[in-house]
């Protein structure tokens, strides 16, 4: 079902440095790829990542002594299996499943393909509810911390957590099989799959908390699930959606950051920087999507993506039409996240005074959301209520979480003064 991921390997190229923090990295890496790997072969999601994380400590410990091996990948499942039998050797109602365990080793050969799209379609298993499927996903398979599925959910981390538990006793309790599902069972499957892909590229985009502004190598894991769907499903058009949307994105990364790693806004990007061999090329994805005739959100916030990376300026942004696309995703999947959005094209259309006026029916959906402060602030200041709208910079400050957004509204803040036309937002990152 999955192929051989090429180039994901950290170490691949060169020795790695000897510093324990270093190989730590290398380490986790490849975390999320094990526990996927161990998950499928033990079905049991507790004795995986437990078996995982002692074989990253046996890492820490003998790497920095023994040196980094070629496949680190394929070290660390192998120490985290034998961990696996040892605790299933100490336990009589294992003695079946090592048996199976250790079939399933001789039948692997080295460097088998990756399990990580197989298991994340085996954590959606439609007896969970949604939010369950997504947050076990996200947790077991992707490596996110309760905290920062809290974060991408708007939610509280206790929330994330019960979700959690409540999906691996379901499991557990009425022996859901963890099997690889049937082809004509993957598109039942395929509405959370693609939730937990989007997610897990948000998160690696611009992380929402921590001391790095992204996580390269979130945003480097999503679109490879993402490519591997597309392989898998050909012609679902909302797989090529994602998969185009990542790659827009990503085609901007290069002018993402200044020197000292500050924000550095969509209008204000070098454009000379984009990647635009990978913008044409996610835009023919966008059209062969909207082809086959079955519109969905992905497919649109590519087509959004794509007139904003095909415009040759901010200036000659055509903000009609992504208005009027905004209204397209709206019709599809009505979020308070996506009215805010479209707020923000709509100044661009109807002016400030029209577009704050939506953002403030958005005022209880959104109230603890940092984005909706700061896109309020920056409408409050373009029509010279300037206490309101550092009043709103400051609510916005308190709850950002991302290091390079937090720089960019303490600057916003001690700018106050500056005239409208230099003035910076967060409205598009």
């Amino acid at each position: 079902m999955a192929g051989t991921r090429q180039g994901r390997d950290p170490s691949a190229g060169g020795a790695i440095g000897t510093q324990a923090e270093s190989l730590g990295a290398v380490a986790r890496a490849h975390l999320g790829r094990v526990v996927a790997a161990l998950t499928r072969e033990l079905g049991d999601f507790d004795l995986a990542e437990e078996s995982a994380q002692e074989a990253l400590l046996v890492a820490l410990e003998s790497w920095p002594r023994d040196g980094t091996p070629d496949r680190p990948d394929a070290w660390l499942v192998t120490v985290a299996r034998r961990r696996a039998i040892d605790r299933l050797r100490r336990a009589a109602r294992g003695r079946r499943k090592l048996d199976e365990l250790r079939l399933e080793a001789e039948r692997a050969p080295p460097g088998a393909p990756d399990d990580t799209l197989e298991v994340v379609f085996l954590c959606c298993h439609p007896a969970l509810s949604r939010e369950a499927q997504v947050a076990l996903t996200l947790r077991v398979v992707c490596g996110l911390s309760a905290a920062e599925i809290a974060r991408a959910f708007l939610v509280p981390e206790t929330t994330v957590a019960q979700r959690i538990l409540r999906a691996k006793r379901k499991i557990a309790q009425a022996g859901l099989p963890l099997r690889r599902p049937a082809p004509e069972e993957l598109p039942a499957r395929l509405r959370e799959v693609l939730t937990v892909v989007y997610l897990l590229f948000n998160e690696g985009h611009l992380a929402t908390a921590g001391t790095r502004p992204e996580r390269p190598d979130l945003a480097e894991d999503a679109e490879w699930l993402a490519g591997l769907l597309a392989e898998l499903m050909p012609e679902e058009p909302e797989v090529l959606g994602l998969l185009a949307l990542i790659r827009l994105h990503r085609a901007r990364v290069p002018a993402r950051f200044g020197p000292t790693g500050e924000l550095v806004l969509l209008r204000n990007q070098d454009r000379s920087r984009w990647d635009r061999d990978a913008i044409e090329r996610a835009g023919v994805l966008v059209a062969r999507a909207l082809r086959m005739g079955r519109p969905g959100p992905y497919q649109i916030e590519a087509a959004i993506a794509a007139s904003h990376a095909e415009a040759p300026s901010w200036e000659e942004t055509r903000w009609a039409e992504i208005v009027l696309l905004y209204d397209r995703l709206l019709a599809l999947s009505d979020t308070p996240v996506i009215r805010l959005n479209r707020a923000i094209a709509l100044r661009h259309v109807q002016g400030p005074r029209a577009a704050l006026g939506e953002v403030d029916r958005l005022a209880r959906a959104l109230s603890g959301y940092h984005l909706f402060h700061a896109a309020r602030a920056e409408l409050l200041r373009e029509l010279g209520r300037q206490d309101e709208a550092r009043a709103a910079d400051e609510r916005a400050l308190a709850l950002a979480g991302n290091v390079s957004e937090r720089r960019l509204l303490e600057r916003r803040l001690a700018n106050t003064r500056e005239t409208p036309d230099r003035r910076r937002g967060l409205g598009s990152r």
